[in-house]
């Protein structure tokens, strides 16, 4: 039985986000899995995105950690409930708050490892701690406290109603 990344759990109208969405053809598809405690992605950098030659941009990585984050907390929040990642009402998670901090320059000739701790949940708030790395050493780290997105808008998005 193949395993399937948690984004691709996520209903077609939640599935467009620019890092992980399975719909949106020119972004990142990220793909996040459990790997024992920790949630775990691997990204290969494109040469377009860059900072300086041989590294990777640093938008890029806050843009991982983000997508990283919100995937790891839909997952853990299903896990806390004792559902499927298939069962409704759909838990998606957008970023209250991101701190990344930059350690090391990433290279960017290399797959990027992401690994995810769920630090918290409680209530409508997961908070997981995100490491990146490169050539198995940590580059970035980065905290990503996300937010549960209300199933009424949830069902607004569904019926391409406005916010």
């Amino acid at each position: 039985m193949e395993i399937k990344a948690f984004q691709e759990y996520y209903p077609e109208h939640l599935s467009h986000c620019y890092g992980c969405g399975t719909m949106n053809e020119h972004g990142y598809q990220i793909k996040t899995y459990w790997d024992g405690d920790e949630t775990v992605t691997h990204y290969k950098p494109r040469i377009y995105q860059t900072a300086i030659p041989g590294y990777v941009y640093g938008g890029l990585l806050a843009s991982l950690i983000d997508c990283h984050g919100t995937g790891s907390a839909s997952a853990a929040m299903y896990k806390n409930e004792g559902r499927e990642m298939d069962t409704e009402p759909s838990f998606r998670f957008l970023t209250g708050t991101l701190n990344v901090r930059y350690i090391k320059p990433t290279p960017i000739d290399c797959e990027l490892e992401l690994r995810g701790t769920i630090r918290e949940v409680k209530g409508k708030k997961v908070i997981v701690d995100v490491k990146v790395i490169a050539k198995g050493e940590v580059t970035a780290t980065g905290e990503v406290v996300t937010i549960l997105v209300p199933d009424k808008y949830i069902q607004k998005i569904a019926k391409g109603e406005e916010l």
